[in-house]
């Protein structure tokens, strides 16, 4: 939950990733040589993830149970690799289920590894780097489009790097639900379908069409399925067309039913959520003015990989976001570097008695550090309450909505009265370690009150489950009186946390 740490005692020669999307589950493993990644694995089922979204947007038994097992499946592969080896994310439709929390614990059990779920744009942020690394090198500006089950992701981008990601709330399965649900391919039902995607891409299409592209890249299943179709009755003979897209588009009002279609290229599988996937990519064509698509093999998962890498090689793309925080907001960084440095040598001497083993948790009190005091930004009374919000809502590329909710929460404790009731709403399994955290994130904080560069004192640090002592030098206390009542103040705070401070 707390993210991969930055040391490896040794890095893994076999890594995995795993995309529980909307429409399909995927898993890929691949092989570590030279720093390149050979695929060895590959494993997807159709879950239909997104299908079973309810109304009041909770996940039915039986799809949760169709998931469960695909998972369970996916894990007697994956059980036996070290969990900094995996990574796993959902995506629109967990994004969107109120159950999603009580989901995961089953999901993560079955799978036997940590389950991240992603904001639309790190989705985006994802796909375009597995895309651009699946294309020849080239500098050349290029459009990648990925229509998953409940959402599409455009992307503009130069060499592995986006410029700009979008993620629309459309997707194959939430538009077949909508306008193809009773099975029926109508006329108007197709064409009141193509209206409503353009209507989704509108709002960003000025800025798109500004910015401009050489070439347009497709990923996805739907985006294969649909070059295959297109390809084998002849229609395009290089990628998709935007003539090609409405032909395939008459050809499924020819057919009238879902069930009747008999397209060379279309699985049995697939059938189900290929029109609603059709008036997509047709809307996003007509929206975008798009004439000619390539298509890419390479998705999401395999994005994931490539992330996972950079962490591995210690190019972790959150550390760059935490970097460019401090700077939008004029964090001053002199000062979150002495409480982080303070901070991370307070983990060091409780992680045994506070079961926070230094590896896994030192990025997160890093990153906490290096952002407590964002909120000034807005304004400085009660800023930790600002800052908790600018993190938990802004986009952080390549962090998960957990690990913005446990950063958020670190933020929003590390002084004044303890929010308990904050922290208390993360997930069961990071409640203690981040309340703890933050204990430590406060005494960092609070010693160093005085913003100078004042060496504080060789101070002996001990706990236990409940308690925290501090033993400064005889009579430093004394003549620190600002300190002291700090300190006093502190027991209290500390109080709904569970932590029973000594300061002497």
């Amino acid at each position: 939950m707390f993210g991969f740490s930055r040391v490896f005692s040794k890095p893994p020669e076999v890594v995995a990733a795993i995309d529980l999307g909307s429409n399909s589950f995927h898993m890929i493993v691949a092989r570590v040589s030279d720093g390149d990644l050979q695929v060895i694995d590959r494993i997807k089922e159709m879950v239909r993830l997104g299908a079973g979204l309810q109304e009041d947007k909770r996940l039915d038994a039986e799809t949760q149970a169709r998931a469960l097992d695909c998972l369970q499946r996916f894990g007697q592969r994956l059980r036996s690799m070290p969990h900094d080896s995996v990574r796993a994310v959902g995506t629109n439709t967990l994004r969107q289920a109120r159950d999603a929390e009580a989901f995961l614990v089953a999901a993560e059990q079955a799978l036997g590894h940590p389950i991240e779920v992603v904001a639309g744009r790190e989705e985006a942020r994802l796909v375009y780097l597995g895309v651009s690394h699946g294309l020849t090198a080239s500098e050349e500006r290029r459009l990648v489009v990925d229509i998953g089950g409940g959402s599409t992701e455009l992307i503009i981008g130069e060499g592995f790097s986006p410029i700009v990601r979008e993620s629309l709330h459309m997707g194959c399965v939430s538009m077949s639900r909508a306008w193809f649900g009773d099975g029926n391919i109508r006329r108007k039902s197709m064409e009141k379908a193509v209206i409503a995607a353009r209507m989704e891409v509108s709002p960003v299409e000025t800025r798109y069409k500004i910015l401009g592209w050489q070439a347009a890249v497709g990923s996805s299943g739907t985006i294969r399925s649909i070059r295959d179709v297109v390809q084998a009755a002849g229609w395009s003979e290089l990628g998709i067309t935007l003539p090609a897209l409405r032909e395939l588009q008459a050809a499924l009002v020819a057919a009238g039913h879902i069930d009747k279609l008999q397209l060379e290229g279309l699985s049995e599988e697939r059938k189900p959520v290929f029109p609603g996937g059709v008036a997509v990519l047709l809307g996003v064509f007509e929206e975008l003015g798009i004439e000619q698509m390539g298509v890419s093999d390479e998705a999401l998962r395999e994005g994931l990989l490539y992330d996972l890498m950079g962490r591995i090689q210690h190019e972790d793309a959150r550390e760059r976001t935490v970097k460019a925080l401090g700077i939008r907001w004029s964090a001053d960084m002199e000062h979150a570097g002495r409480v982080r440095t303070t901070a991370i040598a307070l983990l060091d001497k409780l992680g045994d008695a506070w079961n926070l083993p230094h590896d896994e948790y030192v990025d997160m009190l890093s990153w906490a550090a290096n952002l407590h005091e964002v909120g000034l930004t807005v304004a400085h009374s009660q800023y930790q309450k600002h800052g908790a919000y600018l993190l938990e809502n802004s986009d952080l590329s390549g962090f998960s909505r957990q690990e913005q909710r446990i950063l958020a929460a670190l933020v929003r404790g590390h002084r004044r009265k303890f929010p308990l009731a904050y922290f208390s709403a993360l997930p069961n399994a990071v409640t203690a370690p981040a309340i703890r955290l933050c204990v430590i994130l406060r005494m960092a904080a609070l010693l160093h009150r005085s913003r100078d560069d004042t060496t504080l004192p060789d101070i002996d640090v001990s706990g236990e489950a409940g308690s925290l002592s501090l033993v400064f030098p005889a009579g430093w206390l004394k003549e620190h009186s600002l300190t002291r009542a700090e300190l006093k103040r502190e027991k209290l705070y500390l109080k709904p946390a569970g932590i029973k401070l000594k300061a002497k």
